[in-house]
């Protein structure tokens, strides 16, 4: 995959099938070296321990469509080429916790890619799902959480044209004031 927003989308995909509800994504900067850490948090059906021992093998898949699960592996092998790391926790009936780490300055390290527009077409082909955007990095902090947006939508849906767009430009706007001057793609 070419970049991070690729990963969301495959990563947040897998939760949604595994049935959440609630989905988290968590996007920071942090520690020395500095590393740009990727958290992906829900409350879907979770996995075995075995499973979670297994799940970075491309062979090792809970779709019953194709023998074949490529995104967690990518995702590690991206992780491990900008000198990182991939964690994976997760317990039956309580949900999954991913985290993905990359060291800022390797050069191997993939770009963000369009996360605003990505965050917007999850929401808006699931907008019955709580998602909670977090950023941050010693600068800054940016929270989007979609719970709170609908209480001041007075019935209007959250997948409204209008509204998509007032979040995609909203996450955009977290961004450059999280990331400004710490990552170099931010446009």
């Amino acid at each position: 995959m070419k970049d991070l927003s690729l990963h969301i989308l495959d990563i947040t995909q897998n939760s949604i099938a595994a049935g959440a509800d609630r989905i988290c994504i968590n996007l920071s900067v942090k520690g020395h070296p500095q590393m740009l850490v990727l958290e992906i948090l829900d409350n879907g059906k979770g996995m075995d321990e075995e499973f979670v021992r297994e799940v970075t093998d491309p062979f090792k898949t809970s779709r019953t469509t194709r023998n074949v699960g490529l995104g967690i592996p990518l995702l590690l092998q991206s992780a491990n080429m900008a000198g990182g790391e991939l964690n994976i926790k997760s317990e039956p009936g309580k949900g999954t916790a991913l985290e993905a780490r990359f060291n800022i300055n390797h050069i191997d390290r993939i770009p963000l890619g369009d996360i605003p527009e990505t965050i917007k077409m999850l929401i808006m082909a699931n907008p019955d799902i709580s998602w909670t955007i977090r950023f941050s990095s010693p600068n800054d902090n940016f929270v989007l959480d979609t719970d709170e947006i609908k209480q001041y939508l007075d019935g209007v849906s959250i997948a409204n044209s209008d509204v998509l767009e007032w979040i995609q430009n909203t996450i955009a706007d977290g961004i450059k004031l999280v990331y400004g001057g710490v990552l170099d793609e931010v446009n």
